[in-house]
């Protein structure tokens, strides 16, 4: 029951807290809110127990001027009667009976309790008291507190409990006690006043009622200016978030409306002086980049017709070469090799120039990596045998299969297994170039791990920048032009994939190659780890940890 409540209370649940981290005038509002209503709430509660302590001395006040005023008056009767013969029960009556009728005329009730020292408990049916009136209103300390003659008069707080009915109700009150002296007898006796406090009770509700409707009016206020005060920040923080979005998307034109003349609008004025000045330094630089990409791209096919002319005349050099000397025979061959390195460089140039432009097109097909893999290692199998290299292929059980452009994906694999020989030790018979190939429901990957020299830290995000080389003094074996990994990974990410490095200085290096099994779907992972096994259980022996790398998922 539990679990589908949630469900059912989940969705709401996330929207609200994903609309309080996002709205910075919710925030303001309801802290500020929060705040006035401690405020209000703590400057009301002193207001009322001001107004009720104030209340209260004030009625204590009239009730004990009351009271004297009431035991003078009996006073005075009392010592009126006591030259007339009277016996002390009609004594007591004259004393209560007018006390009694003002107090029913005046909301008041009175008990004559005594005579002192001789009385019954006034809870064990003691005393004479108004009709309908418990004695259980009395409290016991002042009771004892009267405990024989000549007592102040004294006062508390009691419950004024009364029987109407056969039911029982009871009121706050206050309760006087005083004491008065019978001539008839001699024996003093007391007088308790119970003056109910209603009237007060319902003067401090009528008062918390208005300081409870002035507070919800001004909690309400403040919230309403709050809103109102934030809205004018936000807004133009809003739009500034729009028109910066917009600017990222690549609409440089947006700009932002400047009105009036407050740190809002010189901050709009400023906006817009910065996105101008971005909007010029991009063109600036687009237009630098195409003269770079059209020199080159114009370039490399001016220097296409001359090349052809000069390979004509080196394969007439290199036929011939017999015929000559040593020392001219190789610079004949030496010419042939640095023509062909010279083409496949002008080449590399022209597909740059080409994703540069955006006119690489992708032209996928189906195909069985598990064969470009094998293809590409034959081709490299020459370059292996001459450094004294092994080049494993790790195949799984099942094929692989993707939807790519086959020329293309055999390039990146081309230039990761040519690389992976360059860099291995040579002539070391434990030295192998291990490729793995792995696939899932969404996409297949092939990794290239080789043993040599490494990458230093940092080295694996440069690795694929144009001309980049770890050490340049180190010679080229297979002849690269230094373009090849970056035209592996525009042909990677052309294909909606991604291309990566690891490497670690004297533990080798790895490249993956992760591409969607069916084009144009968005990768979330991997089917291959880019840190390799070994590199984590040597890290693991040594105590290290090895963090995720930039790229990795």
């Amino acid at each position: 029951m539990l679990r589908d409540l949630w469900t059912r209370v989940a969705p709401a649940v996330r929207r609200a807290l994903t609309f309080w981290r996002r709205s910075i005038q919710a925030r303001v509002v309801v802290s500020t809110v929060v705040l006035s209503t401690v405020v209000v709430g703590a400057v009301g509660w002193i207001l009322l127990q001001q107004t009720r302590d104030g209340l209260l001395d004030h009625r204590v006040d009239v009730v004990l001027g009351e009271v004297d005023a009431e035991v003078s008056d009996a006073t005075d009767r009392l010592e009126a009667a006591s030259g007339r013969e009277v016996n002390v029960s009609r004594q007591q009556r004259d004393l209560v009976d007018p006390i009694i009728e003002r107090g029913d005329s005046r909301g008041y009730s009175v008990v004559l309790a005594g005579p002192e020292g001789e009385d019954i408990p006034l809870r064990e049916g003691g005393g004479e008291y108004t009709s309908g009136l418990d004695l259980v209103s009395i409290p016991q300390s002042l009771e004892a507190h009267f405990d024989g003659a000549n007592r102040e008069a004294a006062w508390t707080y009691t419950d004024i409990v009364s029987k109407r009915d056969g039911e029982a109700s009871s009121v706050p009150g206050l309760i006087v006690g005083s004491q008065v002296q019978l001539p008839s007898d001699g024996k003093t006796y007391t007088l308790y006043f119970l003056f109910p406090l209603t009237e007060d009770q319902e003067t401090l509700a009528l008062v918390t009622r208005a300081l409870l409707t002035a507070a919800g009016l001004l909690i309400a206020l403040v919230a309403g200016l709050t809103w109102l005060v934030t809205r004018q920040v936000v807004t133009p923080i809003r739009l500034a978030r729009r028109v910066a979005e917009r600017l990222a998307a690549g609409r440089l034109q947006e700009r932002l409306q400047v009105t009036g003349e407050d740190d809002i609008a010189r901050l709009a004025y400023s906006f817009n002086q910065m996105a101008t000045s971005l909007q010029r330094q991009i063109r600036q630089l687009e237009e630098l980049s195409w003269v770079q990409r059209r020199f080159v791209s114009d370039v490399s096919h001016e220097l296409r017709t001359p090349l052809t002319t000069v390979r004509m005349a080196s394969y007439v050099l290199h036929d011939a070469r017999e015929d000559f000397d040593p020392a001219t025979a190789r610079a004949a061959e030496l010419l042939q090799a640095e023509l062909d390195r010279f083409e496949n460089l002008l080449i590399d140039l022209l597909e740059i120039s080409r994703f540069d432009a955006g006119a690489a097109v992708l032209a996928p097909e189906d195909v069985d990596l598990g064969e470009v893999v094998d293809r590409v290692v034959a081709a490299a199998q020459p370059l292996a045998d001459q450094r004294g290299i092994r080049v494993v292929v790790e195949h799984p059980e099942e094929e692989v299969r993707a939807e790519v452009d086959s020329r293309r994906v055999e390039r990146v694999l081309r230039n990761l297994v040519t690389n992976a020989i360059d860099h291995a030790m040579a002539d070391d018979p434990t030295e192998v170039v291990q490729v793995r190939l792995a696939s899932d429901e969404e996409a297949a990957a092939i990794t290239v791990r080789d043993h040599g020299v490494g990458l230093a830290p940092g080295e694996a995000a440069m690795v694929f920048n144009r001309f980049w080389r770890s050490d340049p003094a180190r010679a080229r074996i297979s002849g690269g032009t230094g373009l090849g990994l970056a035209i592996a990974q525009e042909d990677a990410h052309l294909h909606g994939g991604w291309l990566q490095a690891w490497g670690r200085s004297g533990q080798g290096a790895q490249f993956r190659l992760t591409l969607p099994r069916r084009a144009g779907v968005t990768l979330r992972h991997s089917p291959l780890p880019l840190i390799p096994e070994d590199a984590v259980s040597s890290d693991a022996a040594l105590g290290a940890v090895v963090p995720a790398p930039e790229g990795e998922r």
